[in-house]
């Protein structure tokens, strides 16, 4: 008899053979579009991060002190017409510029310092506009004086057995599309008296002006002009703007509104009729600060602060001094600041950080982040959130004279125009 088991087994032995065959050719076939593609993968973030890098390193950069006149009478609403003039989304070129030249967007540090209770201004830019930032203060304020000086945090080289450093990265309290309370909460927008004025960056400068002998302390706000660059849907060719659309969902959610009728309400089931939502006078205020927030442009930003001393004359409570001068700028039912847990290390044993390492090692990071003012690429990059201008210029503006520090630097006299008549 024909053992027909035997012949189906030996043919799907046969075909099985044939089939691995084919399947082994085929990967030795493709194994090197494979390779490409892996090693790819891997390359192509290091090629952008090292064209980035060397595009960064050519950009020459400069650092301007502002220095006021005795008499600053103006709102902070001058400084938020600058802050406006400064968003420019504009410098990476085409997909060639970013990916192969290494093209960014600028970005600048706003920046105020005490050393020793001595408080300074400063604007960190690229050279390039330079000219543009120098007319646009100017142009606001009238009476101060811009001048190019050296960079004052080259002059601090990390001596672990001399000095200490406390440094933090300051987070927002709520989700971004949450504003913090501003100037315009606090009425500074109708320029009243001084003796009337409350000024949320008071405390903060009365506290710069506090920091005693051998201490320093370093307040760095780098800022980059916000653009809409997420993926929507998973189709790579279709940018949305996150940022609107978190912020329309957190009003949605506060009105009961549905996101693609925009009816707010809730639906009774048994009559079939939309019941208007209860809102609190709380609730109103928020969304009527959000949609507010919308309107103006947008900056997306990340806040250090850093306190170096020498060892014998370091103050714990100047760290207190410094997370509480930026209490004034948040509410309950608003956003707020407080520091990113990523950087709070906290330590309360001497083996969790033998002789201070960790922390040395922080600090050592910390420092060199602040000098080259690197925060949205490389070698320092930090989780940024989004201010618009309004609240810029709430936590970075001239005070008035309701901040009486008398450490606050001033230009001793008011400079007038020379007369049209004088002879050449």
């Amino acid at each position: 008899m024909i053992d027909f088991g035997n012949i189906f087994t030996s043919l799907y032995s046969s075909l099985n053979h044939d089939i691995v065959n084919v399947v082994i050719q085929i990967i030795i076939t493709i194994s090197p579009i494979i390779l490409v593609i892996i090693l790819g993968l891997i390359l192509w973030p290091l090629w952008v991060n090292y064209v980035r890098s060397e595009y960064i390193f050519k950009q020459k950069t400069v650092l301007l002190e502002i220095k006021l006149p005795k008499e600053t009478i103006k709102s902070p609403h001058a400084m938020e017409l600058f802050l406006t003039s400064l968003h420019q989304t504009g410098g990476e070129g085409s997909w060639y510029g970013r990916f192969w030249v290494g093209m960014t967007r600028a970005w600048a540090s706003l920046e105020m310092i005490s050393v020793e209770g001595q408080v300074h201004f400063y604007i960190w830019i690229r050279n390039s506009q330079k000219n543009f930032t120098q007319s646009s203060l100017y142009a606001q304020f009238p009476g101060i004086e811009v001048q190019e000086v050296e960079d004052y945090a080259k002059s601090i080289h990390y001596d672990t057995k001399e000095m200490k450093i406390w440094t933090e990265v300051l987070q927002l309290t709520k989700p971004d599309p949450y504003p913090i309370k501003t100037y315009i909460d606090y009425g500074l927008d109708k320029d009243p008296k001084e003796e009337y004025k409350v000024d949320p960056l008071a405390p903060l400068i009365e506290y710069l002006g506090s920091v005693g002998f051998n201490q320093q302390t370093w307040i760095q706000i780098i800022i980059r002009s916000y653009k809409s660059s997420k993926v929507k849907d998973g189709h790579w060719w279709k940018v949305s703007d996150w940022f609107k659309e978190d912020a329309a969902k957190i009003v949605n959610e506060i009105l009961l509104r549905d996101k693609k009728t925009k009816v707010s309400g809730i639906k009774d089931e048994a009559t079939g009729f939309t019941k208007l939502p209860t809102i609190s006078k709380g609730e109103q205020d928020v969304v009527e600060a959000i949609e507010k927030a919308m309107t103006k442009y947008q900056f997306e930003v990340g806040i250090r602060v850093m306190y170096i001393a020498k060892k014998d004359f370091f103050d714990g409570s100047n760290i207190g001094g410094i997370l509480g001068s930026f209490k004034q700028f948040g509410s309950e039912n608003l956003n707020g600041f407080k520091p990113s847990s990523k950087h709070s290390l906290k330590f309360s044993y001497p083996w969790q950080d033998y002789k201070d390492i960790r922390k040395n090692k922080i600090g050592k990071f910390a420092l060199d982040a602040y000098k080259r003012r690197s925060y949205f690429y490389e070698p320092y990059v930090g989780k940024h959130f989004i201010l618009n201008t309004e609240e810029l210029a709430t936590i970075y503006h001239f005070p008035g004279q309701v901040a009486a520090a008398p450490t606050l630097y001033r230009v001793p006299s008011k400079k007038g125009q020379a007369p049209s008549n004088l002879p050449i």
